[in-house]
C-alpha cells in the first residue's frame, strides 16, 4: 500500500515538474512593467529579465535609481519615474507604457514597490503611520493594477504581486506592514478569480526575510525609536524601557538572519512571468517554506500561544 502511495506521489511530482518547466514562447517580444526598481528585488528582476531578452519597462522612484539601472542593462530596458502614492504619476506612467506596448498589450505587471516603515506595535502608532504604509503597499498596488489592467488583459498576460510571509502570519510588532500584505493577498485572490475569464493569471510572491533596503536594521531601529518617542507617557510606562531595549536588540540582529541571495525571490517572479503554468503562490526562502507557511496552517490558538510564550512581555503585562 505504502509503495503505491509513494509511486503516486513521485509521479505527481514528475508531472508537476514537467508542467512548470514549460516556457511561454516569443519572450523577446513581451513587455514587462516592474515597480520599485531602484534597488532590491525590483532592480534585480529588471536586470534578470533584460538578460533573458525580454522588454523591460522599469519604474523607479528617483532619477538616480533609474540611471544606475540603465547603466547595468541593455538598450532594450527603459525606465520611467513613478510614485505609486500619486494618481497623476500612475496615470502618466500608464500612458508611457501604452505608447510602448501598442496593440500587443502588456504581458507582465509586477507590483514590487513597497516600504516596511513606519510599522510597529499598534499602540505605538497613529492613523497617519498606518496610512503612510498602506498608501504604498496596498493602495499603490491597487491603483497601479487598475490603471494597467486593460493593457494586461489585451495581452492575456500576468499580474505578479509581491506580498510577504507577513501576509500569512501576523506578528503584533508588524502593525501596518502586516495589514498591507494581508490586503495584497486578498486583492490578489479576488483579482485572480475575476480575471480568470479573460485568460489573465495572477501570482503572489511571499518572501521570507531577505537582505534589502527594507530590512536594514539601522533604519528599522531608528523608525522604532521614532514610534516609541511619539507614544503617550502611559504607553511608555506600560511597555517599559526594558521592553524597548529587547525590541531594538531584536531589530539590530535582523541583518544576520536575512537571506542575502535575492535571486531566490526573483527566480520565483521570473517563473510566474515566463512559465506556461505559473503557480498561484510562491513561498520564497527556506524560512517561508519550513516555518512561516506551516505556521499559517496551524489553529489560531496554537499560533497565539506560540507567539505569547516566545515573545518578550511588556513591563506591566498581567
Amino acid at each position: 500500500m505504502w509503495l503505491y502511495l509513494v509511486a503516486l506521489v513521485g509521479l505527481w511530482k514528475l508531472l508537476r515538474l514537467f508542467r512548470e518547466r514549460q516556457v511561454v514562447s516569443h519572450l523577446q517580444d513581451k513587455y514587462v512593467f516592474i515597480t520599485g526598481c531602484d534597488s532590491g528585488f525590483g532592480n534585480l528582476l529588471a536586470r534578470q529579465l533584460d538578460r533573458r531578452g525580454m522588454r523591460v519597462l522599469a519604474a523607479c522612484l528617483t532619477e538616480e535609481g533609474a540611471e544606475q539601472l540603465r547603466s547595468k542593462t541593455s538598450d532594450r530596458l527603459e525606465t520611467v519615474i513613478l510614485d505609486v502614492t500619486k494618481t497623476e504619476s500612475i496615470v502618466a506612467a500608464t500612458q508611457w507604457v501604452q505608447e510602448r506596448v501598442g496593440s500587443r498589450g502588456l504581458w507582465g505587471l509586477v507590483n514590487n514597490a513597497g516600504i516596511a516603515v513606519p510599522s510597529g506595535f499598534n499602540e505605538w502608532m497613529n492613523k497617519q503611520n498606518f496610512a503612510s504604509i498602506l498608501d504604498v503597499n496596498l493602495l499603490g498596488v491597487i491603483e497601479v493594477t487598475l490603471n494597467m489592467l486593460p493593457l494586461v488583459r489585451k495581452a492575456r498576460g500576468r499580474v505578479v504581486n509581491v506580498s510577504s510571509v507577513m501576509g500569512r502570519v501576523c506578528f503584533g510588532v508588524c502593525g501596518g506592514y502586516c495589514i498591507s500584505k494581508y490586503g495584497v493577498e486578498a486583492f490578489s485572490d479576488s483579482l485572480r478569480r475575476e480575471l480568470s475569464y479573460f485568460g489573465v493569471k495572477v501570482a503572489i510572491i511571499e518572501p521570507g526575510f531577505f537582505m534589502t533596503a527594507m530590512s536594514d536594521s539601522a533604519m528599522l531601529s531608528s523608525k522604532a525609536q521614532m514610534l516609541w518617542d511619539q507614544t503617550s507617557p502611559e504607553v511608555r510606562e506600560i511597555y517599559g524601557e526594558k521592553y524597548l531595549a529587547s525590541y531594538l536588540k531584536m531589530l539590530n540582529g535582523l541583518d544576520h538572519r536575512c537571506n542575502k541571495d535575492l535571486t531566490v525571490v526573483t527566480d520565483c517572479m521570473e517563473h510566474a512571468l515566463t512559465s506556461c503554468h505559473p503557480r498561484t503562490r510562491y513561498s520564497a526562502g527556506w524560512d517561508a517554506k519550513l516555518f512561516y507557511l506551516p505556521l499559517s496552517y496551524l489553529p489560531t490558538f496554537l499560533v497565539d500561544a506560540l507567539l505569547y510564550w516566545t515573545s518578550p512581555k511588556p513591563e506591566k503585562a498581567l
